[in-house]
C-alpha cells in the first residue's frame, strides 16, 4: 500500500510540474500540458455536477473573471483602435481560465491521493517540483544523453535561444519566467518554515531548508530573477525575527531554528561550492553567472550584473498621449507578426524592451496596465481572505509579481491559482478539507 501511495505521489509531482512548468510533447505540437489539464478540469466538473445534481459558481470566480475580462477588453480596444493583429492580452481571459482550470485539476489529484487538500500540501508539491527541475537541469547539463533523450520527447520552446547563449534549462523551465516561479516558491517555503501553526519534525524542516538552498543556487543558474525571491524570503525571515514581543514563543522558537538550519547548512555547503568552482569548469561558469553581482562586489567592489546596463536601456517610454492612454496594440515584435507594419524597426521585443511595465504600457496603455495590476491585487486578496493568518504569504507573492515587472513581463496568477481552490476551512483547520467543490462551490473564496 505504501508503495502504491509513493507511486501516486510521484505521479502527482509530475502532474504539478506539467502545470507549473508547462510544455509541449513533440508528438502533440500545439497542445501544451497546461491546456490539457484545463480540459481535464471540465471533465472533472462535469462528473461532479452529475454527482451533486447542481452547479454553483463562487462569487470570487465571477468577480475575478470580470476583472480579467476588463484586461482583455483593454487589449481589444488597443488592438482595434490601432488596427493591429496582436491579441496577446486581448485574449487574457482565456489564459486566466486555462490556468485556473489546470490548477483545479492539480488540486483534485492532490485531494484524491491524500484524501484532503490544504495549503501545506500545495506548498509541498510546488517545492518538490522546483527541486526536481533543478536536479533534472543539472543532469541535462552534465550528461548529453539525458538532454538528448528529454529533448527528443519534449518541445523546448526557447531551445534555440538557450543553446546560443548557453543557458541552463529544465523541462519547460527556462529564462526569467522560470526564475519568477522559483522566486515565488522560495517565498512560500520561508512562510511555511516560520509558521508556528504547522508542526514539523526536525527532518521536515531540514528538507525544506535544503530545498530552499538548492532552488536558490540552481535556480539562479537558470534565471537570476530567482534572486528576487531569495531577497523577499530573507526579508520576511528578518521581519518575523524582529517582530514585537506579541509574537508567540512557538513562533520565536521556529524562527530561531530556521536561522540555525539555514546558516548551518550554508556554511557546511561552502567548501563543496569552493571546490567545484576551482576544479569544475562547468560549475565555475554556472556559479559566476548565477552570482555575478557578488563576485563583482568581492573582486571590483561594485555589486553589478552585466545585464543591468542592458536592462536600463530597455526603459523606453511612449512619446505621445495616445500610446500612454491606450497603447500601440503591440506586445510581440510586429516584424514577426504583422506583415503590414511600417513603423520603427527594432530587434527582439517591440521597442526593444522586455520590461514588464513598459511592455504593458506600449500594448494597452496605462489604463490596461492599471486594470491588470488591480486584477492581481484582487487575486491576492481573494487568497488572503481564506485566512487572516496567511496575509503575509500572499502579500509576498503580490510584491514579487510587481517587483519582477520591473524586469520581465509575466504574472504570477498561476501561483495564486491553486490557493484559490481552497475553502475558508482549509486554513482554519490545516489538516482537513471536506469541501469537494473547490472551484465552483459558492460557499468559499
Amino acid at each position: 500500500m505504501k508503495f502504491l501511495k509513493g507511486l501516486a505521489v510521484i505521479l502527482c509531482v509530475a502532474i504539478t510540474s506539467m502545470f507549473y512548468f508547462p510544455f509541449e510533447f513533440r508528438a502533440l505540437p500545439g497542445m501544451n500540458t497546461k491546456k490539457a489539464m484545463a480540459a481535464m478540469a471540465l471533465v472533472i466538473l462535469f462528473f461532479r455536477m452529475i454527482g451533486n445534481k447542481k452547479l454553483s459558481v463562487s462569487r470570487d470566480f465571477i468577480l475575478l473573471s470580470l476583472l480579467a475580462g476588463l484586461v482583455s477588453f483593454a487589449g481589444i480596444v488597443s488592438v482595434t483602435l490601432n488596427n493591429t493583429t496582436d491579441y496577446t492580452y486581448a485574449t487574457y481571459i482565456m489564459s486566466f481560465w486555462v490556468w485556473w482550470g489546470a490548477a483545479f485539476t492539480v488540486c483534485s489529484v492532490i485531494r484524491w491521493i491524500h484524501g484532503q487538500l490544504n495549503w501545506r500540501l500545495i506548498a509541498a508539491y510546488l517545492t518538490a517540483v522546483c527541486v526536481f527541475q533543478c536536479i533534472i537541469t543539472l543532469a541535462m547539463d552534465s550528461n548529453p544523453l539525458v538532454k538528448q533523450a528529454i529533448n527528443s520527447v519534449v518541445l523546448q520552446q526557447d531551445m534555440v535561444f538557450m543553446g546560443n547563449v548557453h543557458r541552463l534549462y529544465g523541462i519547460g523551465c527556462a529564462l526569467d519566467v522560470a526564475g519568477m516561479r522559483f522566486a515565488a516558491v522560495l517565498a512560500i517555503i520561508m512562510y511555511l518554515l516560520t509558521d508556528s501553526r504547522v508542526t514539523k519534525q526536525w527532518y521536515e524542516s531540514l528538507l525544506y531548508i535544503l530545498a530552499f538552498l538548492i532552488i536558490t543556487v540552481v535556480g539562479n543558474m537558470i534565471a537570476r530573477t530567482t534572486l528576487v525571491g531569495v531577497g523577499v524570503a530573507l526579508l520576511y525571515l528578518l521581519y518575523v525575527s524582529v517582530r514585537p514581543s506579541s509574537s508567540s514563543q512557538a513562533k520565536k522558537n521556529k524562527v530561531s531554528a530556521v536561522w540555525y538550519w539555514l546558516v548551518g547548512i550554508a556554511v557546511v555547503s561552502i567548501p563543496y561550492f569552493v571546490y567545484s568552482y576551482n576544479n569544475d569548469p562547468r560549475m565555475h561558469s554556472h556559479l559566476r553567472f548565477a552570482f555575478e553581482g557578488f563576485f563583482n562586489l568581492v573582486e571590483k567592489g561594485d555589486f553589478n550584473y552585466t545585464s543591468n546596463d542592458r536592462l536600463r536601456e530597455m526603459y523606453v517610454w511612449p512619446d505621445n498621449a495616445k500610446t500612454w492612454i491606450i497603447g500601440d496594440g503591440y506586445f510581440e515584435n510586429p516584424l514577426e507578426t504583422d506583415v503590414h507594419y511600417t513603423g520603427e524597426t527594432t530587434e527582439g521585443y517591440y521597442m526593444s524592451t522586455d520590461v514588464g511595465y513598459v511592455r504593458f504600457i506600449f500594448y494597452f496603455g496605462v489604463v490596461g496596465m492599471l486594470l491588470f495590476s488591480y486584477l492581481m491585487l484582487k487575486v491576492a486578496q481573494a487568497c488572503a481572505h481564506q485566512s487572516d493568518d496567511m496575509l503575509w504569504l500572499f502579500a509576498m507573492l503580490l510584491a514579487l509579481n510587481f517587483i519582477v515587472w520591473f524586469k520581465v513581463s509575466s504574472d504570477l496568477f498561476l501561483v495564486f491559482a491553486p490557493f484559490l481552490c481552497l475553502g475558508y476551512n482549509d486554513n482554519v483547520n490545516l489538516d482537513e478539507n471536506e469541501n469537494e467543490d473547490c472551484l465552483l462551490d459558492s460557499c468559499h473564496m
